[in-house]
């Protein structure tokens, strides 16, 4: 820009204000020139790149927009004419132009953080995502680009080779590991979590310790992210799903039943024979019919067999109320359009305890969700419940306040009939 020097010169002003005119109309024009630069990339090139992105048949391009991919990438116009002009600056020459290298390895640390962003959103939108996240290679491969960034800046400032710095990281090794040990961790995390198949995006698991439990909605180099369904966020580090223990419900969701598994409790002073009035009146019970028609022939087969007196109801074979009922609780769920038929279906006895007899009910629900699952299965407990005492069965209920106040009230209304009719004698 010497002719900036000789215009200043046709004036009668001395030399070192003709220098600094001189330099600070370099740095103005320079300032404008970078200035319009940067306007026309980002006016004219960016928006013709964004007309052709958002105009062509391909979708995926889209994202690279929407991370301004192209928009950080403009930032380099101005770094490179500021580079390209050093030299009119000799005695800032160098530093000039230390400073434009450092501003581009910036920008493009900033350009690879966007593009890499990018590749996971479009990685996101295919199916295998959910199987195979891809996110923390990114991520490790991102503070690879950081760290070779920060060498580079390092040995453009003090004028070195970046092979020298290199050959000092052995020596920060230990240091590197202090620094960098949960992303090491988490990098070897989700290497294995991702190989074995442990955990997914979408999946809903249980880990008590970090009171998490619901869905999976991100799994990162350093951390697991899960939405509770109180809708609150849990985050749990990627290396404890590894080191530690946790319940993965994805088996019930690929299955597509969600398991019941609870107990009436029979109040065991009700349990019984079955007599002949009751045996009649289990026969127009639709699900039992033929289960008491067939059961009655073939323990009085047995019993004429074993030619047994039956004049005593602890002979032989007979039916007691508790089985029957067990029989129409397994019939009634065989038959039930919300019980998955497919998968186990049980009712059994547990051992009895001082709350009487459970009657497990161990079956799965065809739809696993929750709301509906819950729905399903209070359905069938109500109908239990109330259908018990059809069965000469109570189920058990521990006495409550007003039992004892019941209780109270009969012996009260007992000693006052009792003293009436001693008075009356």
């Amino acid at each position: 820009m010497n002719f900036i020097k000789e215009f200043y010169g046709k004036f009668d002003l001395t030399p070192t204000v003709t220098t600094i005119l001189s330099v600070l109309t370099e740095i103005i024009l320079l300032a404008i020139f970078c200035i319009i630069a940067n306007f026309i990339t980002k006016k004219v090139v960016i928006r013709i790149i964004t007309h052709i992105v958002k105009n062509n048949k391909v979708k995926w391009d889209n994202v690279f927009l929407e991370r301004k991919v192209f928009q950080k990438l403009s930032h380099i116009v101005p770094a490179v004419i500021i580079y390209h002009f050093a030299s009119a600056f000799p005695s800032f020459e160098v530093l000039i132009q230390r400073g434009s290298i450092v501003y581009l390895i910036i920008v493009s640390l900033l350009v690879i953080n966007s593009f890499l962003a990018a590749v996971n959103d479009i990685y996101q939108t295919h199916e295998i995502s959910k199987t195979r996240p891809i996110k923390g290679y990114l991520q490790v491969l991102n503070i690879a680009f950081i760290v070779i960034g920060i060498i580079l800046i390092i040995a453009n400032l003090i004028g070195e080779s970046p092979l020298i710095l290199l050959s000092g990281i052995g020596a920060l090794s230990a240091v590197f590991m202090l620094v960098f040990r949960d992303s090491l961790l988490g990098l070897v995390a989700g290497i294995q979590l991702t190989s074995n198949d442990m955990v997914r995006v979408g999946d809903w698991i249980e880990m008590p310790k970090y009171d998490a439990d619901g869905d999976i909605i991100d799994i990162s180099l350093v951390t697991v992210k899960v939405q509770n369904w109180d809708k609150t966020i849990t985050t749990i580090p990627s290396y404890a799903l590894i080191s530690e223990s946790f319940k993965n419900w994805r088996g019930m969701q690929s299955a597509g039943g969600r398991r019941i598994k609870r107990s009436i409790y029979i109040d065991s002073n009700t349990i019984q024979f079955c007599t002949p009035e009751m045996i009649e009146n289990f026969k127009k019970i639709h699900v039992l019919k033929d289960y008491i028609i067939n059961r009655e022939q073939e323990i009085q087969e047995y019993n004429q067999a074993q030619e047994i007196d039956r004049n005593s109801k602890v002979n032989g074979r007979a039916l007691t109320n508790i089985g029957v009922f067990r029989e129409y609780i397994h019939q009634y769920l065989k038959h039930h359009p919300g019980i998955h038929q497919q998968l186990t279906l049980m009712v059994r006895q547990l051992p009895s305890t001082d709350h009487g007899l459970p009657l497990e009910i161990y079956a799965f629900t065809n739809d696993i969700r929750w709301a509906v699952y819950e729905s399903i299965q209070s359905d069938i407990f109500d109908h239990l419940f109330a259908v018990a005492d059809e069965f000469g069965l109570h189920v058990f209920q521990n006495p409550s306040g007003n039992d004892f106040q019941s209780i109270v009230q009969h012996a009260k209304i007992e000693s006052v009939e009792t003293i009436e009719e001693d008075k009356s004698n």
